[in-house]
């Protein structure tokens, strides 16, 4: 369901800094995390998204998650932008 939802979406912020700029900005609608990602990298995006009231949903592999966002190679983290 959550590769489905990031394929549909028009508007994404790919990457772990993307995703925390799209946080801070509060221009993030939801974000998905790559649960193969290295924790370290993750656990900011996931702890910020969390103060700031955002949706985190935990996703099994980088690799599908940066295919859903049409790249290729994998992505640790990623934003629906509002609107997106």
């Amino acid at each position: 369901m959550s590769y489905e939802k990031v394929e549909r979406a028009k508007e994404l912020a790919i990457g772990i800094n993307q995703t925390i700029k799209a946080v801070e900005h509060a221009s993030a609608e939801e974000v998905f995390i790559a649960e193969d990602a290295d924790k370290r990298l993750t656990q900011k995006v996931a702890l910020l998204s969390k103060e700031k009231g955002v949706p985190v949903f935990y996703v099994d592999s980088m690799r599908r998650l940066g295919k859903a966002c049409r790249i290729d190679v994998g992505a640790a983290a990623v934003a629906i932008k509002k609107g997106g």
